[in-house]
C-alpha cells in the first residue's frame, strides 16, 4: 500500500520514486563529483571536523553526553597495553583495543532524514500521524527506543529493536556524500555577533563575495561558532554560546523558498542546529525547528552541524575562491538517525 495519499505542500515526496530514501541527495551524481574535482587546484586538504570530544560537557544539549573511551574486555580484563604473553608465553606482542560510547550527534555530524519528522495528515482524512520524509511511518519504518536495560539487537543482525529501518544514515554513506562544496562566510561580515540570517542577509553576503550556488551543490556556512567552541577547550560557556554568531532564520519563508529553488543537496554549518532554536514566534500549530521541517521532512535535504571551517575559509579567502571538493561520508551504521563525520575539503 502507498504510504501516503497527501504530501506536504512544497515537498519532494515521490519525486525521486515511491520508495526513495535519499531525497535531494539524489542530485549528487557523477556530474557533481566531477565539478568538485575540477575545483582541486592546489592539492591541499582541510579537516572540517572538531575533535569529537568537543564541545565538552552537555552545555549545548542536555541529552547528548560526551564520548567515553574504554578498552575492550575479555573475562573482565581490559585489553589496553595487554601483554599477549598472558595468552601465549612465547609472544612479545602488546595489544591495545578500544571501544567508545557516544551520542552520534554530539559533535561534528550529519542528520539523517529520519532525524526529524512531523505530525501530518498523510492519508488526507483529517487525522494527524507521525511520519517522516516520503511518508515513512513512526513505529513501523522508524522504530521506538525500548525502555529499560534491553537495548535490542546490535547492528549487523539485519534487524534492529529500534532505529531507522528506513531513512537511516547508512543511505548517505553508500551514496558517498562527495561533490562540490560552496562556502558562504558570515564571519567576515558579521564577526561573532548574534545575527539572524534570512533570505535578504544571505543574498547580500553572497553578492558581496561573488558566491554562486548551483543545482547539486552542498552549501557550507561559516558563522564562527565552532571556532568559539575550540577556544573554550572543552569547557563551554552555554550563556555565551547561545548568544553568539550568525544563525539561519528558519522561519523565513523566502529563505525556505530559495532553498527549494536553488537545488542544493545539503546545508552544512559550523554552528549548533543550523537554525535559531527556538524559532521566531508564529501563530498556530508550527514546527519549533522550521528549517529542519522544511529540509529534512519536506525536501529530503540533509543538514550538518558543528563543522570546523576556519582554516578552509582563510585559505579560500586568500585564493579569492569559495568552491572546493567536499568529501563527507557518515558512518555506515544501519538504523542510525545521525552520525559523526570527519569531512575533508580539498582545494
Amino acid at each position: 500500500m502507498k504510504r501516503w495519499t497527501k504530501r506536504p505542500e512544497g515537498s519532494t515526496w515521490g519525486d525521486f520514486g515511491e520508495d526513495d530514501q535519499l531525497g535531494r541527495v539524489n542530485l549528487l551524481g557523477p556530474e557533481q563529483i566531477l565539478k568538485g574535482v575540477s575545483e582541486v587546484r592546489e592539492g591541499r586538504a582541510f579537516c572540517l571536523s572538531l575533535p569529537l570530544d568537543l564541545p565538552g560537557g552537555m552545555a549545548l544539549n542536555p541529552r547528548r553526553k560526551p564520548p567515553r573511551l574504554s578498552g575492550t574486555e575479555r573475562d573482565g580484563v581490559p585489553y589496553m597495553n595487554f601483554p599477549m604473553k598472558n595468552l601465549d608465553a612465547s609472544s612479545i606482542d602488546v595489544l591495545s583495543d578500544d571501544q567508545v560510547l557516544m551520542s552520534l550527534q554530539y559533535s561534528t555530524q550529519w542528520d539523517a532524514l529520519a532525524h526529524v519528522g512531523a505530525q501530518f495528515d498523510a492519508d488526507g482524512n483529517g487525522t494527524l500521524r507521525k511520519v517522516y520524509y516520503n511518508g515513512y511511518a513512526a513505529g513501523k519504518d522508524i522504530l521506538d527506543a525500548p525502555h529499560g536495560e534491553d537495548h535490542g539487537d546490535c547492528c549487523g543482525s539485519g534487524t534492529h529493536a529500534m532505529g531507522a529501518q528506513k531513512l537511516g544514515i547508512e543511505n548517505f554513506a553508500v551514496k558517498g556524500m562527495q561533490g562540490r562544496g560552496v562556502l558562504v562566510d558570515f564571519t567576515r561580515h558579521y564577526g561573532r555577533n548574534r545575527q539572524l540570517i534570512g533570505y535578504r542577509e544571505l543574498m547580500s553576503v553572497m553578492e558581496k563575495d561573488g558566491v554562486i550556488v548551483e543545482r547539486g551543490d552542498m552549501l557550507v556556512l561559516r558563522t564562527g561558532f565552532a571556532e568559539l567552541i575550540m577556544e573554550m577547550a572543552g569547557e563551554p560557556d552555554s550563556e555565551v554560546l547561545h548568544g553568539a554568531c550568525s544563525v539561519l532564520d528558519g522561519a523565513d519563508e523566502q529563505l525556505q523558498q530559495w532553498i527549494t529553488d536553488s537545488g542544493i543537496v545539503a546545508i552544512c554549518a559550523d554552528n549548533y542546529a543550523v537554525e535559531a532554536y527556538p524559532a521566531r514566534d508564529r501563530e498556530g500549530k508550527k514546527s519549533l525547528l522550521p528549517l529542519h521541517h522544511h529540509c529534512l521532512f519536506k525536501l529530503g535535504l540533509p543538514l550538518a552541524e558543528l563543522w570546523y571551517l576556519k582554516d578552509l575559509a582563510e585559505a579560500l579567502h586568500a585564493a579569492k575562491r569559495n568552491r572546493f571538493l567536499l568529501t563527507a561520508p557518515p558512518l555506515r551504521l544501519p538504523g542510525a538517525v545521525g552520525s559523526p563525520v570527519t569531512p575533508i575539503a580539498t582545494i
